[in-house]
Order: structure tokens, then C-alpha cells, then sequence
């Protein structure tokens, strides 16, 4: 079970970002990747659907013998964290909460400013995260649900998305803010671009570093960390073009990975 994979599951391509600094703080761990790129985004569906999209895909890893899952996805972690902690047997990580840690750790004029998609922010879950800990902070929150779109279409520069990004962060204009949670793991690929918009005196704070921390601290305190000792082989799966997604994860992850199509709702139907 030590050297059994960490199951990473997300709307898109999005939780790359998590994967990414996983390879970074545990090299000798293997990851199993789902993106359910076919029904992204997520935050602008139902709750209802969310949850069963979401389940089907942590079904779908728990069954490959993962030693943990983790939710790389904010609006999945917002709707479904802690259902999931209650139905599977092995744990569930998710990514709100070490976002709202490394935020109240960066900010100084506790002024703190979220995006995320419509069903993130309307779930209110940074907001309550942030306050759990420290009661003296101003939130601000800001639906972004174009930002998706841009990512997983590979769109992350030019004029129309310095476009889209400049007309969604307008309300954060005046507002003081000196930290910014990336309140969806496919914010961080635009954050070039909101770093340009937000100006040098906001932090930008991505969960994926304070996440994978997450996971490094689980896998020691219960003596699960890998033992393998050669590289791990990495799975990739998405509901969506495998040939597109492995050159948009090529493009994050800086290496080549084997991607598979594999729509977990067609399958789970199919085998009924």
C-alpha cells in the first residue's frame, strides 16, 4: 500500500497545478490523474451534478487502489470535501483550506481578496476558511468563471486574455487587498497576467504548494510515504481529447505524459 499511487482528480487540466508540486515535494510518489474535461468547467453547473460528476471520477481512482485522493478542484472541494471524507475508507484532501492557511500566513494589512468560479464563491467556503482561523480579516470575493475557459483552451496570453482577465479583477480597483487566493487550481496558469493587473504589492496565492504540503505531511505522520526505488510511472485519464490534453499538460508539467481517454460516466453506464 506504500508504494500504491495518490488518485488527483479535477474538473480539466486545472489540478496539473497540484500534480506539478507533488513531482516537486515527493518525486518518488506515482500519481493517477483524472480530468473530466468533458463536463468542465464545473462552477456554473448544478451542485447536484458537481457532486455526481465529482464522485464518478473519485470512484473511479479509488478503485485503482490509490492510498489517497485529493480534490484539485476548489469548486469539487467546496461541494463535496466532506461527503467524500465520510464515504471513502482512505483519505480525501482538499484544497480550500491550505489556501486559506498560506493566504492568512502572506498577508500583512489583513485584506484579503478571492477569485473563483460561481459556485466557489457562492459557497462562501474561503471566506469561512479564512475566518476560522483569524476573525479580523476583510474578504473580498470575485466570481471569475471566464478564466476556465481560457485555460483550458490553451488561451493564457494575448490580447484577449489580458483582456478578460483586466475586466474581471475591475473589482478589486481600490480595494486594498495585498493577497489574492487563486481560488481554482486552473487560476495559476493565468497568473502572469493577474500579477500585471493586481500590480507588485498583491500576493498571488496559489493552494497547489500549501496542498501537495498537505499530502507530504499525511504520507509521513502515517509512515505511507513510497518506498519505491526507481521513478514512478504517472497515469493520466480524461473524459475529454487525450491528444490535446497531453499537450496542454505537456506545456505545464514541462514533460511529455501518457494520457488516456476515459469518461468515467459513459463507463459507470455502460457497465449497469
Amino acid at each position: 500500500m506504500r508504494n500504491a499511487p495518490i488518485g488527483v482528480m479535477d474538473s480539466g487540466v486545472g489540478g496539473l497545478t497540484v500534480v506539478a508540486e507533488v513531482w516537486r515535494q515527493l518525486p518518488r510518489e506515482q500519481v493517477l490523474f483524472y480530468g473530466d474535461s468533458l463536463r468542465c468547467p464545473y462552477g456554473d453547473r448544478d451542485p447536484q451534478d458537481i457532486a455526481s460528476y465529482t464522485f464518478r471520477a473519485l470512484d473511479f481512482l479509488s478503485d485503482q487502489g490509490v492510498k489517497m485522493l485529493v480534490i484539485a478542484c476548489n469548486t469539487a472541494t467546496a461541494i463535496c470535501l466532506e461527503e467524500a471524507r465520510a464515504r471513502y475508507s482512505i483519505p480525501v484532501l482538499g484544497v480550500i483550506g491550505p489556501g486559506a492557511r498560506a493566504a492568512i500566513a502572506a498577508t500583512s494589512n489583513r485584506r484579503i481578496g478571492v477569485i473563483g468560479t460561481h459556485a466557489t464563491v457562492s459557497s462562501d467556503s474561503y471566506a469561512k476558511a479564512l475566518r476560522q482561523t483569524h476573525r479580523g480579516l476583510s474578504i473580498q470575493s470575485v466570481a471569475c468563471p471566464s478564466f476556465v475557459g481560457l485555460v483550458e483552451s490553451g488561451r493564457v496570453d494575448g490580447d484577449e486574455a489580458s483582456r478578460t482577465v483586466a475586466d474581471a479583477l475591475a473589482p478589486f480597483s481600490g480595494s486594498g487587498i495585498d493577497t489574492l487566493i487563486l481560488g481554482c487550481t486552473h487560476y495559476p496558469l493565468l497568473a502572469p497576467m493577474i500579477a500585471t493587473v493586481l500590480g507588485p504589492d498583491v500576493t498571488l496565492i496559489s493552494s497547489a504548494e500549501e496542498t501537495a504540503r498537505d499530502v507530504s505531511l499525511w504520507l509521513t505522520e502515517q509512515h505511507m510515504s513510497s518506498m519505491a526505488l526507481c521513478d514512478p510511472r504517472h497515469l493520466f485519464y480524461t473524459s475529454g481529447s487525450a491528444e490535446r490534453f497531453a499537450v496542454m499538460g505537456e506545456r505545464w508539467l514541462g514533460v511529455p505524459i501518457d494520457v488516456s481517454h476515459h469518461d468515467v460516466w459513459k463507463c459507470s453506464d455502460e457497465a449497469l
